[in-house]
């Protein structure tokens, strides 16, 4: 069964009371958590979204916010503490994503330049719409009539 949490505004609240005895900060794999003793009572700090204990990534980060909180003073356990380590994949995906979509938008950019440059040489030969129109019905109607030579 999980321990019961402390949310922060129930932490403010006793923190502006007076009724905080201690505050504990436990290192475990990957950061730092927060355990705050009041009354009887002692409960590790949620996070506020997923409502499981916090764990702060980082100890200045941990710090400024129990400052902030008005909690100057508090013990470290740093016996379970270990530096999360792991590797990011995701990272590295979307690294590889990034640098795919750049050399995607420096081509399409060519190309556009490309054809404005075309447009705009006064040799260029422009070809009305309706031209275009009756040349792509009469190429779709002899694929229609291969198509249905083919399917015979």
């Amino acid at each position: 069964m999980a321990a019961e949490t402390i949310d922060h505004s129930t932490l403010s609240r006793l923190v502006d009371a007076g009724a905080v005895d201690a505050a504990h900060v436990i290192g475990k794999t990957g950061g730092w958590s927060i355990v705050i003793r009041y009354g009887k009572s002692e409960r590790p700090l949620a996070a506020q979204r997923s409502r499981q204990v916090r764990v702060f990534k980082r100890m200045d980060t941990l710090v400024s916010y129990l400052k902030d909180i008005g909690i100057s003073q508090f013990d470290v356990d740093a016996a379970d503490y270990v530096p999360e380590t792991a590797s990011r994949p995701d990272r590295a995906a979307a690294l590889r994503r990034t640098h795919e979509a750049a050399e995607y938008d420096k081509w399409f950019r060519e190309q556009v330049e490309e054809a404005i440059r075309e447009a705009d040489d006064p040799n260029a030969v422009w070809i009305s719409h309706e031209v275009v129109k009756e040349e792509m019905a009469r190429e779709r109607a002899e694929l229609l009539a291969r198509l249905k030579g083919e399917s015979k």
